[in-house]
């Protein structure tokens, strides 16, 4: 099992690369599903979660191939598909899911396994299925799997109202109502970018879709959907996290193809935080005012409030921080998993339930630790930037199903780090 180990104490500058959005990648490829026409997805980020999912649809019937290293993905689901998404493949990533609505949309009937990934609490399928069953569909839990068949083979549109805004239930249902007879208006709609992306994407293929980006999403199902190219979004989340990085380390980072209206409410806390961001024509530059960023509190709220995906890495460096911060998550229960493994550094950090009150201290110190989830990998990768000492980060099997290359990309602007492949 690789580890990453990062020696501490190096400024960075110079420029990052930012990729695709993972988030968004995973919700656009299982669209192939919906036409039989070819799929190309462009700017698609290399990672585990992105081979998970190119097995998964392959396993379904389709057709894909990588070009470009990876970065185009070219997906045909034009012969026989299976409706039938096996457990051995839908265990290791919860974005497996996705590929409910879109089976159920062409074939009328699907069996999919619940889905698996990071340990990060409970994020059930009732919500998603609630929705698909006031379309017209019967969905049956057996041994694990979600037996669904829509009446008359074809569901029907409704109006779906969310008890919250589920980023995954949005964009299984907007598919899902893509081929469905009549209008479906989804209710307490999520906002994301990500969902913007796929609907960006649906319309090049064919579908009516208004409202994304707002509460409200509106889709007038069509007979058929065809082929288009489509680019993915930059990844937000990827973004915010090599923003954080010189605020770490001194030094100054541009990141490119990062856009203030992807992380608007990131940068108003890096902004309290005395963390200076201007945008340039290539991307965001990012450099901190002072010797050390200044606290401030942080609530996780959906888009476009402070994104749940970006609270490990805001903590770690608020352990560094002048004054006391409180972080509260409101998004995920046992998200907070990498506060005991920072306080091995030298962080003090007290957390009661939902709730992280974080008192900085002028320096941590290296440490063994271990990643428990993809963003808690990467919030100690950066933690290890700004310590004394060898920082040996374990398990980073989690930071591949969300990072590209991470070690290249921050040794190319400074930092002293590697990987390290188990035995």
């Amino acid at each position: 099992m690789d580890s990453i180990i990062v020696k501490g104490g190096r400024e960075l500058n110079g420029q990052i690369h930012i990729a695709g959005a993972k988030n968004a990648a995973l919700a656009l490829m299982p669209a192939t599903l919906l036409s039989e026409e070819p799929l190309t997805l462009t700017n698609t980020p290399r990672l585990s979660d992105i081979k998970t999912m190119t097995e998964l649809l392959r396993s379904l019937g389709a057709e894909i191939t990588a070009l470009q290293d990876g970065k185009v993905q070219v997906m045909s689901t034009h012969g026989t598909v299976n409706t039938t998404a096996d457990y051995d493949i839908v265990r290791k990533m919860r974005a497996s899911n996705l590929v409910l609505g879109p089976l159920l949309a062409r074939e009328g009937h699907a069996i999919v396994s619940l889905p698996g990934g990071c340990a990060i609490g409970a994020r059930p399928m009732d919500i998603h299925t609630d929705g698909l069953e006031k379309m017209g569909a019967t969905i049956d839990l057996k041994d694990g799997y979600l037996h669904a068949k829509a009446a008359g083979g074809k569901l029907k549109g409704a109006v779906i109202d969310f008890p919250f805004a589920s980023v995954g239930a949005t964009e299984n249902l907007m598919m899902a109502a893509t081929l469905a007879k009549g209008t479906t208006v989804i209710n307490n709609a999520a906002r994301e970018p990500e969902i913007v992306d796929l609907a960006t994407c649906l319309r090049a293929m064919g579908a009516q879709i208004e409202g994304d980006g707002t509460s409200r999403i509106e889709i007038q199902g069509v007979d058929r959907l065809h082929g288009a190219t489509h680019p993915v979004v930059t990844d937000r989340i990827e973004l915010g996290t090599y923003m954080l990085a010189p605020v770490f380390t001194g030094g100054e980072i541009e990141c490119i193809g990062g856009r203030m209206h992807l992380v608007e409410s990131f940068c108003e806390k890096l902004d309290a935080a005395g963390i200076e961001v201007t945008e340039t024509a290539l991307g965001l530059k990012v450099k901190r005012r002072g010797d050390r960023p200044k606290a401030v509190d942080v609530m996780t709220e959906p888009f476009p409030g402070f994104p749940t995906d970006l609270q490990a890495q805001m903590m770690a460096m608020l352990c560094l921080a002048e004054g006391t911060s409180v972080l509260k998550e409101t998004i995920f229960e046992n998200r907070f998993m990498h506060a005991p493994e920072l306080i091995r550094m030298g962080a003090k950090i007290e957390v009661h339930g939902n709730t992280a009150t974080v008192k900085g201290v002028p320096k941590m110190k290296g440490a063994p630790v271990m990643a428990t989830d993809l963003r808690a990998s990467v919030s100690l990768i950066l933690a290890g930037l700004a310590s004394e000492g060898e920082t040996i980060v374990n398990r980073v099997y989690h930071l591949d199903r969300g990072y590209e290359h991470v070690e290249e990309k921050l040794s190319a602007v400074g930092a002293q780090i590697e990987r390290v492949s188990g035995k």
